[in-house]
């Protein structure tokens, strides 16, 4: 019975956690209620603040689920760095944009994430997990730089942080861009621009 019970409760939070990224899709975070959500779960506004504390934890839950391209991509780096610093940074930016292309749902999350919310009260919660994932890149991708620069690979002279802040800004732009308007190939296109960005670097 109690597992019974355990499995009751996990599928009745995929069943909200389902019903808010298809609202939050269609209507935007500000614009959807846990009211609206509990009604699309078939489920009471109770069953949500027993799952979750409010509407930005069950955001971040509802990311969490989710395979997000940045941060699922990360771990391609740390693998390639090694070989060749600006070759596993041009992987990176790659893996984000296949992951975009080929899961609707972290594609659906990403959408809601970059396109369809505010950073205002309960959401805060949000910025400090974005803000979490920005300071994990640029650690990652400025040591990948600084070791490129001292192993003879990348030119020296150029500031790690201003490698790692402007990668981030294309990738996530060109993502941003297709979601908005998908009328060119993110993977080939957004291959070719970051490429051209990185090749400036390489000695």
């Amino acid at each position: 019975m109690a597992r019974r019970t355990k499995e009751d409760a996990l599928a009745t939070r995929d069943s909200i956690l389902d019903a808010a990224e298809l609202l939050f899709v269609e209507q935007g975070v500000s614009g959807t209620t846990l009211q609206h959500i509990a009604t699309a779960a078939g489920v009471t506004r109770g069953a949500i603040y027993w799952h979750f504390e409010d509407k930005g934890a069950l955001f971040n839950a509802m990311m969490d689920r989710a395979k997000m391209p940045l941060e699922g991509a990360m771990q391609t780096l740390d693998a390639d760095a090694s070989l060749d610093p600006l070759q596993a940074l041009h992987g990176y930016a790659l893996c984000v944009f296949s992951l975009t292309l080929d899961d609707p749902k972290a594609r659906r999350v990403f959408e809601i994430g970059s396109l369809k919310m505010e950073y205002v009260t309960e959401m805060s919660a949000v910025r400090e997990r974005k803000m979490l994932h920005r300071e994990q890149w640029h650690a990652r991708c400025e040591r990948i730089v600084r070791d490129g620069i001292a192993s003879g690979r990348i030119v020296a002279g150029v500031k790690p942080q201003a490698v790692a802040l402007g990668l981030l800004v294309l990738i996530e732009g060109l993502v941003r861009n297709w979601l908005i308007n998908p009328d060119f190939d993110l993977v080939e296109m957004g291959g070719e621009i970051v490429d051209t960005h990185l090749r400036s670097l390489r000695v």
